[in-house]
């Protein structure tokens, strides 16, 4: 394939519009005055579906289209769950999971049963308290996907408080939590620092670590439309995607005909090797003296130190460890000395190491070095995946709420809240590994599917009393991560909301989805299950009245006084503007800090992750036809891959291991093995494989960054064997 995007994306869309029942119903849902469902781009909202923040129609991708799709879909067949054992349905895949139907009865299956059963909502309900009302808090955790809304998402943290744990996490800290944490250290604010329309005046943009055409295909728009004003892109990642190269965008009739070249510099270090890359980058600046002396004295503090690190290192050791030439490293300098307003942009290939929060401030400092932070048109962008995922972490969906909503919390709405230390996403799974947790459950989203280590996974997940889903749809996690006793709730779909709901962009804008008419009797809203569930468990002792709860607007009013920049969400109602949230946009060199000054950090490039006889670095990827877990198409077109059962590997590396393409492997970790895996040849750094996610957790160790705690699936030391 010559480049990504194009007319296979436009017959993909057609073809998944045709199986939701025709071109127009399609339209009219993407067009829908709703929030986007797939990334955090912020695509939908009151000006309509597929319309940006900043007013641009058309805007859409296949993301978009596949989750709409999923939510058109009929329900089960009758007796679909007699038919398929929950052993028939361990052997589905993800997509095949999804498109079985939508789920519209809550299921029940116990530690003896080998199918599915219907239940009512009472029962269903009922069962899901006397767990509850039986249960330590301490034993118990509670998980959210970033799909779900701003509503549901503070109304479900505060009733787990309210019950008494801590054990509150979301999907970011199996993604970007080590962005957050990694930009707090550094300006004191865990969001990026620039809104959409400071990347229309850019003059060069750093795609680190990420891969948009297949994660985020609509911001590839924004890359065209970048480099058509005469704005460069440098794109840093250890395999040359297609669709960084070269791409098509379906809706830009120019750029679908001739095509439009991305990159500008495709730099290819070694997976783990970007804090040397970047090192480089410093070191070079300094000794051309392109460093802005006015921003980092005036606006920074440690700027002495950082330099101090940088001069230190030696020039071959920095090739080492990263895997570029010094050649590239000063084209990658001139670039950025030249430039005026840049920024930075970085996705799982940077937060998906043990030194992952080491990797966001090392990009932090780079910035800062020519002060391309706190002002229009430069500064920080993690490019984030759920599509409210952002917005989980704002309503405080985190083991530790931050001081100021936490005396919010009990000061408005005169409750007590627990303080003891509660378990993030991982340390929660160790704990239910252990056969300490007996209550978990989980607001949308594939725990199991995202885990690293999939024998431990399931193994933990096995030994949870009871596990509560709250879905649309079956995933793996259904079949595969199911506890002692699991109960699925089916839920509404965003667009499908009795009353509006509200999303966070990755921009720090909010949206406001106006819902719409339930496609399937029988599902019910998020909102309205969490809050039936608080008036089971919690009763009439309760200081909130949960059955005042049930109105979102009344969650809003609560948002509005107790979430810091969110004040404008109790209006929202009334005047249907969307807003961006004060405090987080950084135009000015004023930084959230103890001290108001930006904070470098010394990093110091970590050894490279081999040891020799036949080692690589694995790093797990995504492919074009999927989203997180669910996997829609088992090729990746984009990748000249036909199935996922496959390791991508540089040729020489093929060569010097006595192997050839297509044969068949044994790929082994300390986390275990996967067997009759292909070996393709693929433009990747020597080296370094990259596999298939999920499939490929049953590699990826259960190491992750001691600060953030998200899981490397990064930089995994593999052995190649061949099969006998």
């Amino acid at each position: 394939m010559r480049a990504g995007g194009g007319w296979p994306a436009i017959r993909y869309s057609l073809s998944k519009a045709r199986q939701a029942g025709g071109l127009l119903k399609m339209y009219r849902a993407l067009r829908s005055k709703n929030a986007c469902k797939s990334c955090a781009l912020g695509m939908g909202g009151q000006q309509g579906g597929m319309v940006n923040e900043m007013g641009r129609f058309p805007e859409v991708c296949k993301k978009a289209v596949q989750a709409v799709a999923a939510d058109m879909q009929g329900r089960f067949r009758e007796h679909f769950f007699d038919d398929f054992s929950l052993q028939r349905l361990s052997g589905l895949t993800s997509g095949a999971l999804e498109a079985a139907g939508r789920l519209t009865e809550p299921l029940y299956a116990g530690p003896l049963d080998s199918h599915y059963q219907v239940l009512s909502w009472a029962d269903a309900l009922k069962r899901v308290a006397a767990k509850m009302a039986k249960t330590d808090p301490r034993e118990a955790f509670f998980y959210f996907s970033g799909r779900s809304s701003n509503e549901a998402g503070f109304l479900l943290q505060l009733v787990a408080r309210l019950y008494g744990t801590n054990n509150i996490n979301n999907c970011s800290y199996y993604c970007h939590q080590a962005s957050g944490v990694g930009l707090t250290s550094v300006t004191g604010s865990s969001t990026a620092t620039v809104e959409l329309k400071d990347i229309h005046t850019c003059d060069l943009i750093f795609l680190i670590g990420a891969n948009p055409a297949s994660n985020h295909p609509r911001l590839m728009r924004t890359l065209v439309a970048h480099r058509r004003r005469g704005g460069k892109v440098i794109v840093v990642n250890p395999l040359r995607e297609i669709g960084l190269v070269r791409f098509k965008v379906p809706s830009d009739l120019r750029s679908l005909v001739f095509g439009s070249r991305i990159a500008d510099l495709y730099v290819q270090p070694h997976i783990g090797g970007d804090i040397a890359f970047l090192s480089g980058v410093a070191k070079a600046l300094i000794e051309r003296g392109a460093v802005d002396e006015q921003f980092v004295n005036a606006y920074t503090e440690g700027w002495s130190d950082f330099r101090r690190s940088i001069q230190q290192l030696d020039w071959p050791g920095i090739i080492e460890h990263s895997g570029v030439g010094r050649e590239m490293i000063e084209q990658v300098a001139d670039a950025y000395a030249g430039s005026d307003r840049t920024i930075f942009c970085w996705a799982m290939g940077i937060t998906h190491h043990e030194h992952g929060v080491r990797n966001v401030q090392m990009i932090a400092n780079l910035a800062m070095t020519r002060g391309m932070v706190g002002r229009p048109g430069c500064g920080l962008l993690p490019l984030r995946g759920h599509s409210n995922v952002q917005g989980m972490g704002s309503m405080g969906v985190a083991p530790a709420l931050k001081q100021a909503v936490f005396q919010r919390l009990e000061g408005t709405l005169g409750v007590k809240l627990p303080t003891w230390e509660g378990l993030d996403t991982l340390g929660s799974l160790r704990r239910a590994d252990e056969g300490r947790i007996r209550f978990a459950s989980c607001l949308g989203g594939n725990l199991y599917g995202s885990n690293p280590n999939a024998l431990f996974a399931a193994r933990a997940l096995g030994r949870i009393d009871m596990i509560v889903y709250l879905s649309t749809a079956l995933n793996t996690g259904h079949v595969r991560g199911r506890g002692r006793e699991t109960i699925i709730l089916p839920v509404l779909a965003r667009d499908e909301e009795p009353q509006p709901t509200t999303q966070e962009s990755m921009f720090n804008y909010v949206r406001l989805s106006s819902g719409g008419r339930p496609r399937h009797e029988g599902p019910r809203s998020e909102v309205q299950v969490i809050a039936d569930i608080a008036e089971r468990v919690l009763g009439a002792a309760s200081p909130i009245d949960f059955s005042s709860m049930r109105a979102h607007g009344r969650i809003r009013d609560a948002i509005a006084a107790i979430i810091p920049g969110y004040e404008k969400i109790g209006s929202i109602d009334r005047t249907r503007q969307e807003f961006q949230i004060d405090g987080r946009t950084l135009h000015e060199p004023a930084f959230a800090t103890e001290t108001g000054r930006a904070r470098f950090h010394v990093v110091q490039p970590p050894a490279l992750n081999t040891g020799g006889n036949g080692e690589l670095r694995l790093m797990t990827v995504r492919s074009e036809g999927q989203f997180n877990t669910v996997v829609y198409e088992e090729a990746d077109i984009y990748r000249g891959q036909e199935r996922r059962d496959v390791i991508m590997m540089h040729r020489g590396d093929i060569a010097r291991l006595g192997l050839e393409p297509d044969q068949r492997v044994r790929v082994r970790s300390d986390a275990g093995s996967m067997d009759d895996i292909l070996v393709r040849t693929f433009d990747i750094r020597q080296g370094n494989a990259a596999m298939y996610y999920p499939e490929a957790n049953a590699l990826v160790p259960t190491r992750a960054d001691p600060t953030s705690h998200t899981p490397a699936f990064k930089n995994i030391r593999v052995v190649i064997e061949r099969m006998r």
